[in-house]
C-alpha cells in the first residue's frame, strides 16, 4: 500500500465559500467557443501552464493516462489542416447521417478549418489507451476515457483563465494525427484544442445554455 500524506486544505468561511462558487460559475458562463482565432503570438509558458492545469486532473489509478502535443510549427498545423479537411470532406460527403448535419447546423461548421493554421497554437489531446512497462510489456489503464475527458475540462477552464479561446475539434477520424505527430501506438488522439486569441471579428453561435433544472436534480 502506497504511503499517505495529510491533506492539505482550508476551511473556508460560509460567506467566502458562496462567494467563490459565485465568481467562478459566472468566469465560466463567459466562456464561449469560437472558430475565429487572431494569429497573435501566445508565450509558450502559458501554453505549458494550461497543460499543467489539465494534469492535475484526477484519473483512473492516478495513471494519468494522457500526452498533450502543442504544436506551434506553422508547416506542421498546415499539414495537420491539409489532413484534416481532406478526412471531414469525406466526413460531410460520405457519412455524415441527416440528423447528424441537422444538429450541426447551428454551428456553422463545415470541412473547411482554418481554426487549424490561424491559432498560434493547436494542441492535441493523446489518450493512452494502455501504459508501458519498463521491460515493454503493456500495462493495462483504467478509465482512460473518463481521465481524458476531466483533464480536457481543466486545460478549457485555465485556456479561458489566462483570457484566450480555444475550440474542441474532433477531426473523424483523427489516425492521422499520431502519424504526424510521430506518437506510440498506445496513444490515440482524442481531443485538437487550437489555442489563442480570437480574432477581432470573432463570431460564436447565437445559443443558449440549459438551465439548472434542466441538468440537476436533487433529491
Amino acid at each position: 500500500m502506497s504511503a499517505s500524506i495529510p491533506l492539505s486544505h482550508h476551511r473556508l468561511s460560509p460567506a467566502e465559500s458562496a462567494k467563490r462558487a459565485a465568481e467562478f460559475t459566472a468566469h465560466l458562463d463567459a466562456r464561449r467557443t469560437t472558430r475565429h482565432f487572431a494569429t497573435d503570438a501566445v508565450p509558450r509558458e502559458w501554453i505549458e501552464l494550461a497543460i499543467r492545469a489539465a494534469g492535475t486532473a484526477p484519473s483512473g489509478a492516478h495513471q494519468q493516462p494522457w500526452t498533450f502535443v502543442a504544436v506551434s510549427d506553422p508547416e506542421l498545423k498546415q499539414r495537420m489542416r491539409e489532413a484534416a479537411e481532406d478526412e471531414e470532406r469525406r466526413f460531410y460527403a460520405e457519412r455524415i447521417t441527416p440528423e447528424w448535419r441537422a444538429a450541426l447546423e447551428p454551428l456553422g461548421t463545415d470541412a473547411v478549418k482554418t481554426h487549424l493554421t490561424d491559432a498560434p497554437w493547436v494542441v492535441v489531446l493523446f489518450r493512452q489507451s494502455y501504459g508501458l512497462n519498463a521491460d515493454g510489456s503493456r500495462q493495462t489503464f483504467y478509465y482512460t476515457q473518463e481521465s481524458c475527458g476531466i483533464a480536457a475540462g481543466f486545460f478549457i477552464a485555465a485556456v479561458h483563465t489566462m483570457g484566450l479561446v480555444t475550440l474542441t475539434h474532433t477531426p473523424s477520424p483523427m489516425g492521422f494525427l499520431g502519424e504526424l505527430l510521430e506518437r506510440p501506438a498506445n496513444e490515440k488522439a482524442f481531443l485538437v484544442m487550437p489555442v489563442g486569441y480570437p480574432a477581432a471579428n470573432a463570431k460564436v453561435p447565437a445559443l443558449t445554455r440549459k438551465s439548472l433544472a434542466d441538468i440537476a436534480v436533487f433529491r
